[in-house]
C-alpha cells in the first residue's frame, strides 16, 4: 500500500533535511527516507520522492559555458539535474567542440556531423514527427543533454525542467556569481595544439540568425561589468586606506574588548 500524497506532505516536514542538502541521487534519498520513516521503499512512489527533492535547497547553480567542451559539460549537467539540482547555463554560444570546424560541420561519414544531421528527416511528415534540426547554441546543448537523460519518463522530464540554457548572459544572471566545471574545461581536458571550434560559429554557419544580436548585447554587458569592477576596486582601496589610517584607534578598541 502506497503512502498518499497528503500524508507525504506531513512526513516530509519530519525528515532530517541536513542529511539531504548535498546533491545526491534519488536512490540515496529513498534510502534515507526509508530509514527515517521506517517504511519500505515500495510504500512511496515517485511523486513522494519529487516532493522530498522539492523541499531541499533549490537555488540553481549558474554555469558560464565559455571554454567548456560540449559533451563533457552535457554529461555532468545531466547527472546533476537527475540528482535534483537546478542548473542554469549562460553563454552557450561560447561552448567548444573538439575537432576542426570543417570536421564538425561538413564531413558526413559520421552521423553526428551537422550537415549529415540536417539531411535526416521523417519521410511521412517531417514537420510533425521530426527530427527537428535546432540551430541555436542553447538548443544544441539541450539536445546533447536530453540524449543523456531518460526524457520520455516522468523522472527524466522532471530533470529537464530543472535546466535553463541561454545565449549571452541575460538578466538577472548578469549580476550573479557564475561557476565553471573544471572536469569539462577545454584548457584542462584537451591536449594543447589540438583543433577545436565554437558552437557559435557552427550555429551561425548552419542558419542561426542571432549571432550579431548576441554579440552586440554581450559587448554592452561587458562594458557595464568593467565599470562595476572598477567601482568595486575603488571602494576596496578606500576601505583599506581607512583601515590603515585608523589602525591606532582599532588597537585601542581591541584592547578595550571591542
Amino acid at each position: 500500500m502506497r503512502v498518499p500524497v497528503t500524508v507525504a506532505v506531513t512526513l516530509v516536514a519530519t525528515l532530517p533535511l541536513q542529511r539531504l542538502q548535498d546533491p545526491q541521487g534519488e536512490r540515496t534519498i529513498v534510502f534515507i527516507v526509508e530509514q527515517h520513516l521506517n517504511v519500505p521503499h515500495t510504500s512511496f512512489g515517485y511523486p513522494f520522492i519529487r516532493l522530498v527533492m522539492a523541499t531541499l535547497d533549490s537555488s540553481p547553480i549558474i554555469i558560464d559555458g565559455k571554454g567548456h567542451l560540449l559533451g563533457r559539460l552535457a554529461s555532468i549537467i545531466s547527472k546533476q539535474i537527475l540528482s535534483g539540482q537546478k542548473i542554469v547555463v549562460v553563454r552557450c554560444e561560447e561552448i567548444n567542440i573538439s575537432g576542426s570546424f570543417f570536421r564538425n560541420k561538413v564531413l558526413s561519414f559520421e552521423s553526428l556531423r551537422y550537415h549529415n544531421f540536417l539531411h535526416k528527416r521523417h519521410i511521412v511528415n517531417p514537420k510533425k514527427s521530426g527530427p527537428f534540426h535546432h540551430r541555436a547554441p542553447s538548443k544544441i546543448l539541450f539536445r546533447a543533454i536530453r540524449g543523456m537523460v531518460p526524457h520520455k519518463t516522468a523522472r527524466g522530464a522532471a530533470a529537464l525542467e530543472r535546466l535553463k540554457l541561454f545565449e549571452g548572459v541575460p538578466p538577472p544572471y548578469d549580476r550573479k556569481k557564475r561557476m565553471v566545471v573544471p572536469e569539462a574545461l577545454r584548457v584542462l581536458r584537451l591536449k594543447p595544439g589540438r583543433k577545436y571550434c565554437t558552437v557559435k560559429r557552427l550555429s551561425h554557419e548552419v542558419g542561426w540568425g542571432y549571432k550579431d544580436v548576441v554579440d552586440r548585447l554581450e559587448e554592452k554587458r561587458k562594458i557595464k561589468a568593467q565599470a562595476f569592477h572598477e567601482r568595486k576596486l575603488a571602494a576596496v582601496k578606500l576601505r583599506q586606506k581607512a583601515i590603515a589610517d585608523n589602525a591606532s584607534s582599532f588597537e585601542k578598541l581591541t584592547a578595550l574588548g571591542y
